[in-house]
């Protein structure tokens, strides 16, 4: 069995050897979306990490499951649906389908499961009653003849261990809200109390709702058990959420261990230089960012940043009113390139002819530079995940492709070499494929991401297929004339809508710019 990845532990703030509990066997917890409205593009930066793990984890030969859950019981959901006019399950479900959609969409692997809140309320009254009965949380009595459930912080010695905070330096900072009954500002909520018409389910401590933190306690156990291998979440998840699940599943089985062995987290991404927030109204949502790109070249750009790091997603506005997004649009250029790639590998491999008579040189030598390139592009992975080392070794290995097919096109006529150039085709294709399947990337066929993207940029340039083509049928003719300066005119005339055209023995091709 290969060795695993090392990865960034935050609890111990140190790279380190994923090592899991059970050899050849992997578990992976992430949370998920809470589902009161579209995801937006944070959303799918928090999806990717744990996404690129498992990709790399099974390429390994590792049997991995892989947990994601789905927030359908939050006061959020609440509020959104009441402001609808809609129950709220009803609009969490509806959100939580965008949400999966949305991310199936940029190249996410669905998880192994996907638990929903509402579907393991006895889950989580279990151990919210195991916490009382342990001393570690305790039921206040509120107006109204509701009772709420809170955790007692200062019960769990190990509190503060994963974000490093202090107990003493966290109380200056904390207040009781106006109507909770807490014994300490720390405590937070297990399970909220609910009048008879409130939203809310029967427990031992009459009608309520479970609180955040505790559901993900719940779920991640009755699915991975105590310990399993890997938390993932966003930065702002640390404190507290992640915090208080700690608190709560160490609390509730003492005998069990820590709740997970290795926690990462992805960064921040931020808009235009400012942190993205619904509450600054700077928030991208991934619907309209797929409207304006393509999704696997929007899954490009967030590969380009290491997962820790933050990224920076940069707005712009043209003189015709179209709103870009440049560093998305230079992403999405580069994916041409790689379908390009993919598309001349495969022109060539076809051709193959299996006797060589002898090996070439310069292939030889093309082809010992793709396999380091592979080997570095794992390596990379295998270093936390490093996707822009990744990406590098893959640019490497595409200039190396193109270089074959132009090499090819030159010495087409030469049998020995066409022979020779297919049987590396086949072999860089194959490298490609390896590394781009464990990225996430070219999940399309190269016609399929044609097709689509053609569509789309023609619709945000408001222009046809059908338009472009009578231009290109009159420039055939002007050639046909010898009418040189209406052909050169017309070609200026369609590059200025971001037109490229290709001509070739069939005829005149053309492609439309990003």
């Amino acid at each position: 069995m290969p060795s695993l990845p090392s990865l960034y532990n935050t609890l111990t703030r140190r790279v380190e050897p994923l090592e899991p509990l059970r050899p050849g066997e992997v578990s992976v917890y992430c949370c998920g979306v809470t589902a009161y409205d579209v995801p937006h593009i944070g959303h799918a930066r928090a999806a990717l990490l744990p996404d690129l793990l498992v990709r790399r984890l099974r390429r390994l030969g590792q049997k991995v499951t892989y947990v994601r859950n789905v927030t359908d019981v939050d006061d959020k959901i609440l509020a959104r649906a009441q402001k609808n006019g809609e129950e709220p399950l009803a609009l969490s479900s509806r959100m939580a389908l965008v949400y999966q959609d949305e991310m199936r969409a940029i190249g996410c692997v669905d998880p192994d499961h996907e638990p929903r809140v509402s579907g393991h309320l006895a889950e989580i009254v279990e151990l919210v009653s195991k916490l009382v009965e342990r001393g570690s949380a305790y039921v206040v009595d509120m107006p109204g003849e509701k009772r709420d459930v809170y955790f007692a912080v200062r019960s769990f010695p190990g509190y503060g261990k994963l974000s490093r905070r202090r107990i003493d330096d966290l109380v200056a900072g904390a207040r009781v809200e106006l109507g909770e009954e807490k014994r300490d500002p720390l405590d937070f909520a297990l399970w909220k109390g609910a009048s008879a018409d409130e939203w809310g389910w029967e427990s031992p401590w009459g009608r309520g709702r479970p609180g955040w933190h505790i559901e993900c306690s719940a779920m991640s156990t009755r699915y991975l058990g105590q310990p399993f291998d890997v938390h993932t979440g966003g930065m702002d998840l640390i404190f507290p959420h992640h915090e208080n699940e700690i608190a709560q599943s160490e609390s509730a089985h003492p005998e069990c261990g820590p709740l997970a062995r290795t926690w990462l987290h992805n960064g921040f991404l931020d808009i235009d230089k400012e942190k993205m927030s619904k509450s600054l109204g700077n928030s991208v949502t991934l619907g309209e960012l797929l409207r304006r790109n393509d999704p696997e070249g929007f899954r490009y750009f967030l590969l380009g940043v290491h997962y820790r790091g933050p990224i920076h997603f940069d707005s712009q506005k043209l003189p015709d009113g179209r709103v870009v997004f440049p560093g998305v649009d230079e992403a999405e250029r580069r994916t041409d390139y790689l379908f390009s790639l993919v598309e001349r590998l495969s022109v060539l491999a076809a051709g193959e002819i299996t006797v060589v008579a002898r090996p070439i040189p310069e292939l030889v030598h093309m082809m010992k530079q793709v396999e380091k390139a592979l080997a570095d592009a794992e390596a990379g992975l295998d270093d936390d995940l490093n996707t822009p080392v990744a990406l590098a070794a893959l640019g490497e290995m595409a200039r190396h492709g193109h270089e074959l097919a132009d090499l090819a096109h030159k010495r087409r006529k030469d049998d020995v070499f066409a022979g020779a150039a297919g049987a590396a085709a086949t072999r860089m294709y194959g490298a490609v494929e390896r590394i781009t399947s464990q990225l996430g990337l070219l999940q399309s066929t190269p016609a399929e991401y044609r097709a689509r993207t053609r569509e789309r940029r023609l619709r945000l340039r408001g222009l046809t297929a059908e338009g472009i083509e009578q231009k290109v049928a009159e420039r055939t003719k002007a050639r046909a004339d010898k009418d040189f300066a209406r052909s050169d005119a017309l070609r200026a005339e369609l590059g200025a809508l971001g037109v490229s055209l290709h001509d070739g023995a069939q005829g005149t091709e053309w492609t439309i710019e990003q």
